[in-house]
């Protein structure tokens, strides 16, 4: 067993609540939490024990939407607006991309996350084979997002791949998706709805960016993409929406009674200026929220720290309101929500039987002193800086600077700079 020792305990379980306890990990779950007796210790053998010292335990960030592999444009594609950005400059580039760039580019992501407090990302790529190996060899978690656009026919390849990477490891999983309106077909939203059907499984999707991509779905389907969507059965089991920033009182109408997670980016919509979602009035309407950074490419960082703190400030601005957002709020769409929408049930807090994804948060670092509230200090003050370590199903990827993903570092920056040189050249 592991055992965390006299620290804080941050377990989302129920609230936000600090409390002094003591959390043991036997293999990949969470085997006890709270004050153990003197026969529990006695009888209890640990291999590994950390003495916290009084810093925080708490469950690891979810990053419920991103691109992980898009590591090779951060700083390519900058300062232009979501269309141009995505057909001149992304798509062109992503159209030479082997699985073996893919591999690495996702590697890279993955130390990223971690350093961030990160033990999960709901991703939405290709060359998905290329990417789960990626995951697997650094014992990152990850649920994919199947990225398909183009004819009705695809939606082969999403019944394919939603059979074969469900339940092929416990740190891969799949669900049903595609890319956005603008990409897809009629026929391959229909189908997609039929497959929805069939498995009676969620669909994700990019969904109302930008004021433009509105305007476009209307011009063609005579709906908003939200109301289309919902039209063709993909919402009938829940589901994500990406984004969300443009949506009406209708669309919202439909999100909180399909139970549908809007998962939010504010960094990236704020880079794109595609705009600021109504996220606190979403929360008002009792839709299901979540959080996630975006790919590397439109953040272009891959820090849910910042993702949280920027939602915070933006929904205050939004709504004229100081009050606006709570950090207790924030940090249970960052932990719990994305956790949820991701499908991740047992790894949405820190209680006996949940999956041990943990993080420990530095209390010794100026930023986070004096302590007069350990919530609001971590959206206001707190930073990727103050993760001491992050831990994936029960295993330390990443503690006091150094990684635990079966490759060194280094060799990771230069594969990835190596390749991404090539990429260019093609």
């Amino acid at each position: 067993m592991i055992r965390f020792k006299n620290g804080n305990v941050l377990t989302m379980d129920g609230g936000c609540a600090v409390e002094s306890k003591e959390v043991w990990v036997e293999g990949d779950r969470i085997c006890f939490v709270g004050k153990p007796t003197d026969e529990q210790l006695k009888a209890a053998v640990f291999e590994r024990e950390f003495d916290l010292d009084g810093d925080l335990l708490m469950p690891a960030l979810k990053n419920a939407h991103t691109h992980s592999a898009m590591t090779f444009l951060r700083s390519y594609a900058d300062d232009l607006p979501l269309q141009q950005w995505l057909f001149d400059r992304v798509f062109p580039l992503e159209a030479k991309l082997t699985g073996e760039d893919v591999y690495w580019f996702a590697r890279l992501a993955i130390l990223e996350y971690l350093t961030s407090g990160v033990s999960a990302s709901f991703d939405m790529y290709f060359k998905l084979d290329d990417y789960v190996k990626a995951n697997i060899d650094s014992g990152f978690r990850t649920v994919m997002c199947h990225a398909v656009s183009g004819p009705g026919e695809r939606v082969k390849e999403v019944e394919e791949c939603y059979l074969k990477f469900n339940g092929m490891h416990p740190l891969i999983g799949l669900q049903l998706g595609f890319h956005a309106e603008y990409t897809a077909s009629y026929e391959l939203m229909e189908n997609l709805g039929g497959l929805a059907e069939k498995y009676k499984a969620p669909v994700s999707m990019h969904s109302s960016e930008t004021d433009s991509e509105v305007a476009d779905c209307i011009k063609r389907w005579g709906k908003t993409p939200t109301q289309l969507f919902d039209s063709l059965g993909l919402y009938n089991y829940g589901g994500s929406a990406y984004h969300c920033v443009h949506v009406t009182e209708e669309d919202e109408r439909i999100l909180a009674e399909r139970g549908v997670w809007v998962v939010t980016n504010p960094c990236s919509n704020a880079k794109l200026i595609s705009g600021t979602a109504p996220i606190a009035e979403m929360d008002r309407r009792g839709i299901r929220l979540a959080i996630g950074t975006d790919g590397p490419a439109s953040n272009n960082a891959l820090d849910m720290f910042r993702e949280m703190y920027l939602l915070s400030v933006l929904q205050k601005l939004k709504e004229a309101d100081a009050t606006a957002m709570q950090p207790e709020r924030i940090l249970e769409m960052a932990c719990r929500g994305s956790a949820l929408a991701m499908g991740l049930d047992d790894c949405d807090c820190i209680a006996q039987g949940k999956q041990a994804d943990l993080i420990v948060i530095d209390m010794k670092r100026p930023n986070m002193q004096p302590v007069h509230n350990i919530p609001k200090n971590l959206i206001y003050s707190g930073s990727k800086e103050n993760v001491r370590m992050t831990m994936v199903a029960g295993k330390v990827r990443y503690l006091d600077g150094e990684f635990f993903v079966g490759e060194d570092a280094e060799r990771i920056y230069a594969k990835c700079n190596e390749h991404t040189q090539e990429l260019i050249k093609r």
